[in-house]
C-alpha cells in the first residue's frame, strides 16, 4: 500500500513540475532580459542600503509586480545577487505574493472594496513588518 501511496504522490508531482516549468523558465527568460537591459546603476539608485526605506521600496515593488511564490525566489535571488539588501529582497518576496494591486479590481467585486483594501494595505505593512523582524532575527544567530 506505501508503494501505491507513493507512485501516486511522484505522479502528482511530477504533473505539478511539468505545469510549473513554463513559468519558471519565463520567468528566468524576463530575469536574464532585466540583467541585461536594466543598468545596475538603477539598482542602487532605488535601494541605498536603508534600514527602514528598503523594506518599504521592496515592498512597494513587490505589491505593483504581483506574482506567485515560485518565481519570487527565483526574482529574490537574482536581486541578491545585484547586491540588494536581504531586508529588501524579503520585503519584495512577500508582498509580491501577499499583496495584489493587480487583481484589486477583481477582489474588490468578488469580496467587497473594504475588506480587499483593507486586506492589502494590511498585508504591505506587514511585508515590512516581516523583512525587518526576519533581518534583526538573523542578526540574533
Amino acid at each position: 500500500m506505501d508503494k501505491e501511496r507513493f507512485k501516486q504522490a511522484l505522479a502528482k508531482a511530477s504533473r505539478a513540475m511539468y505545469r510549473s516549468l513554463p513559468i519558471i523558465l519565463g520567468i528566468i527568460i524576463l530575469v536574464s532580459l532585466a540583467n541585461v537591459l536594466v543598468p545596475k546603476s538603477l539598482y542602487t539608485l532605488l535601494f541605498k542600503g536603508n534600514f527602514i526605506l528598503d523594506p518599504f521600496i521592496g515592498s512597494f515593488l513587490g505589491s505593483i509586480l504581483a506574482g506567485n511564490p515560485i518565481t519570487s525566489y527565483i526574482i529574490g535571488g537574482e536581486l541578491l545577487k545585484q547586491g540588494i539588501s536581504l531586508i529588501a529582497v524579503t520585503a519584495f518576496i512577500v508582498s509580491w505574493v501577499t499583496v495584489g494591486m493587480i487583481q484589486l479590481p477583481a477582489e474588490m467585486m468578488l469580496l467587497g472594496r473594504r475588506f480587499a483594501i483593507t486586506r492589502n494595505v494590511t498585508a504591505f505593512f506587514l511585508a515590512i513588518i516581516v523583512a525587518i523582524l526576519t533581518i534583526l532575527i538573523l542578526t540574533l544567530f
